[in-house]
């Protein structure tokens, strides 16, 4: 397969998660090329997902791995066979990869969770909140970035909207539902968008209010999407210089914790919708 001058998150994943297997094995880089005749360098570029890789070569590395997890292992099959050029590719070129890499993500994630303390979640936003999120960068985008940021934004909410929706919980801190990031009219908007889709079956809002005692958890935001299998569960994360995949078996442990502990000290869903409901009387 031809070298990649770019590969995308999933790509990478596919290949770090074949090197976590090989060294599992205690096989170095070139014993594994040996064992399905090729050499070093190709091994390498494939578990850096510069290189592709065939759903039969996943298999056959897996069996000289002694992997025994079968569930596992058809998911990685599945992403090496996965050719799927989604909706997303529209924008390449157009917007930072990241934005790209959270989209093939959320489309092939089982479920979904948020945390978010100072903005509605991406998913629940409406057109007119997101358009003011991003007017408010610096420097300013061009009018035309500007359009493809919302409306890339609001092309994300299929996988909640569409025709086969995934399950979402969303926690959201009370700072994100009262900051006005519009006018009065587009924050009653907002909050009226969160109410009804909340109603819908797999979707679960839950509110954490400002007189909570004891909570200390304003740094766990958090965007948690689920794999084929747990072992292939990602977290998102907004770090400085940047967007940040996390991944490893620790993170993602120390992920699932964290967000138990928010939602068990978040209100239940009711309690929440009739919270978000007088919030947005007041609007």
């Amino acid at each position: 397969m031809p070298r990649r001058r770019q590969p995308t998150a999933r790509q990478e994943r596919l290949g770090a998660e074949l090197r976590k297997l090989r060294e599992a094995a205690g096989l170095k880089v070139r014993e594994a090329a040996t064992l399905i005749g090729t050499d070093s360098a190709q091994v390498s570029q494939i578990e850096s997902g510069v290189a592709g890789v065939s759903e039969e070569r996943v298999r056959r590395l897996a069996a000289h791995y002694v992997c025994g997890d079968e569930g596992l292992i058809a998911a990685l099959a599945q992403m090496a066979a996965d050719r799927t050029r989604g909706w997303w590719e529209e924008y390449r070129g157009r917007l930072p990869t990241p934005f790209l890499d959270l989209s093939e993500l959320e489309h092939h994630a089982t479920f979904r969770r948020d945390v978010d303390f100072l903005h509605v979640p991406g998913l629940l936003q409406t057109e007119d909140y997101a358009r003011a999120l991003f007017s408010f960068t610096t420097p300013d985008l061009p009018s035309g970035e500007l359009d493809a940021c919302v409306s890339h934004r609001m092309q994300r909410r299929a996988i909640i909207e569409g025709a086969n929706p995934i399950p979402y919980e969303a926690v959201i801190h009370e700072a994100a539902l009262r900051i006005r990031v519009g006018d009065r009219t587009q924050t009653r908007a907002q909050l009226d968008r969160a109410l009804e889709l909340s109603e819908a079956d797999h979707v679960t809002v839950r509110v954490i209010p400002f007189d909570l005692d004891g909570f200390a958890g304003a740094g766990s935001a958090m965007v948690y999407a689920g794999g084929e299998v747990p072992q292939l569960d990602t977290v998102v994360r907004d770090a400085p210089h940047g967007t940040a995949f996390l991944d490893s078996e620790a993170q993602l442990n120390h992920f699932r914790t964290l967000f138990r502990k928010v939602e068990e000290a978040s209100l239940n869903p009711e309690r929440s919708r009739n919270f978000i409901h007088l919030l947005a009387k007041e609007s």
